[in-house]
């Protein structure tokens, strides 16, 4: 049987590419996930660039993660209907191209609506990974498989602002942030050479395409999302209170449009059946507080270290370093022994370790010298990885573990979804509360700014508590 017409899975034992396109599927899933912070270091040597207001240094990030967030649900669909490798082929050589264009990019204008393409394109490659690897994997193998997912998912999230932070300061070539983008180019063809390997796989019944409920969740997110960059929160104007409404008005039609597609049995964007488990709501709104909160303090942080002290982008990549050891190693130690024997007490655990780490983080900047980086952040950071890596693995599990199998697909694809839409509104929130309050000017206003972020954070990760608790009570 050729490649070309599998459609159903091909047993492990018989298939001798599995491994090698298992490595191909993981780096393809790391390059699209580590895209969503590698500027975040690199951001501000974008705008000294290429010039632009300074929101566009929160827009670089944003205009990623947000179309990422909107079409990922879309993008596996196409894959059920056109063939998952093929979809995959597409989306891979769509992001070759457009993160080219995004290093070739004359203006800060033309390097966000690039993003935008970057998005939208890892939006697509993303869903076919576990549909691909279930055609190539049976039994444990399979599991091994999967489990490998969420590790690298996780580690390239993190390690995004170093390495963009280690590329823009080595210049390569006189690259300068340019390498940031080009780095994608190799990895893409890697990919590719080896995607041939693959099986098509495709869904034995094909749904529909829900492109009315796909623009309504785009329009509904971005009148969110657009007035919360850039600007000071507290004091939105008229027009800004005006679409932040209007967006959410939106997204109450959405999920009246979901429910009427779903009784006239057409096929929704969103499986309405998730929601009649409060577990899994719960579960949604966990997920969006807490990815609002790694990557808005992420964020945070690299703003305060390169504008408010002036910091170069090595030195302020390196600073975050110890979050991604920290969640290394506590992703480790929950994935092999913690989570299948305690997975709500580590879920917990790992939220009590992340407040520790923000508030360890708020005591540093409370005695810091205004006008130099505090050496003990690096403690604080590396206790809030700790609490990150420790979260995951026994979220991920709690959040899939009451579903019906035939919900799995949807249900995680609405979770990443989610993910991404929580680091998104956390980019835009807890940013643009940093660059209001550090707007004042000086040393001492950009520290206090950076402590209202970090306090505000607190106040979501109490959110995010509650939330996690209402996953784990019947």
């Amino acid at each position: 049987m050729t490649n070309e017409r599998l459609l159903a899975p091909t047993p492990a034992a018989t298939y001798r590419w599995r491994w090698p396109a298992l490595a191909a599927l993981l780096l393809a899933e790391a390059m699209n996930v580590l895209d969503a912070t590698v500027v975040q270091v690199a951001a501000p040597a974008i705008h000294a660039d290429l010039g632009g207001s300074v929101s566009g240094i929160q827009w670089f990030t944003t205009a990623y993660t947000l179309p990422f967030a909107v079409l990922l649900i879309t993008g596996g669909r196409l894959g059920d209907i056109a063939g998952r490798r093929r979809v995959f082929v597409i989306g891979v050589t769509g992001f070759l191209l457009a993160s080219t264009a995004c290093a070739l990019a004359p203006s800060a204008g033309l390097l966000t609506a690039f993003r935008v393409v970057q998005g939208a394109v890892a939006a697509v490659i993303i869903p076919q990974t576990i549909g691909l690897i279930k055609a190539m994997f049976s039994g444990d193998e399979m599991s091994k498989a999967l489990g490998g997912i969420g590790p690298v998912m996780g580690l390239a999230a993190v390690c995004g602002p170093v390495l963009g932070g280690v590329l823009t300061h080595a210049d390569l070539f006189g690259s300068s942030w340019r390498a940031a983008f080009l780095v994608n180019v190799p990895v893409s063809v890697a990919v590719l050479a080896i995607a041939p390997k693959m099986p098509e796989v495709r869904a034995p019944k094909r749904p529909a395409l829900d492109l009315v409920g796909t623009l309504l969740a785009m329009i509904g997110t971005g009148l969110v999302v657009r007035p919360l960059i850039g600007g000071d929160i507290a004091t939105l104007s008229g027009w800004g209170r005006g679409a932040v409404v209007a967006g959410l008005l939106v997204m109450v039609l959405f999920g009246l449009h979901q429910r009427r597609a779903a009784a006239g049995s057409r096929s929704p964007l969103v499986e309405p059946s998730l929601f009649a488990r409060r577990s899994f709501s719960a579960a949604l709104v966990t997920s969006a507080v807490f990815f609002a909160v790694t990557n808005g303090l992420m964020t945070v942080v690299v703003l305060h270290l390169q504008l408010g002290l002036g910091t170069d982008v090595l030195d302020a990549g390196l600073t975050l370093a110890p979050w991604p050891v920290g969640l290394a190693v506590a992703s480790w130690l929950a994935g092999a022994h913690l989570v299948r024997r305690y997975p709500h007490h580590t879920m917990s655990i790992g939220l009590a370790v992340l407040l520790a780490g923000v508030l360890a983080a708020i005591a540093v900047y409370r005695t810091a010298d205004p006008t130099a980086c505090p050496m003990p952040l690096l403690l604080a950071l590396g206790l809030v990885g700790l609490g990150v890596g420790l979260f995951g693995p026994a979220f991920f599990t709690l959040a899939l573990q009451p579903l019906r199998p035939q919900e799995i697909g949807s249900a995680a694809g609405l979770l990443n979804a989610v993910q991404q839409l929580g680091a998104t509104l956390g980019v835009a929130v807890l940013g643009s509360v940093y660059l209001g309050n550090a707007a004042y000017g000086g040393p001492s206003a950009a520290l206090h700014a950076v402590q209202v972020a970090f306090w505000v954070a607190v106040a979501l990760v109490a959110v995010s508590f509650g939330a996690a608790r209402m996953m784990v009570v019947p």
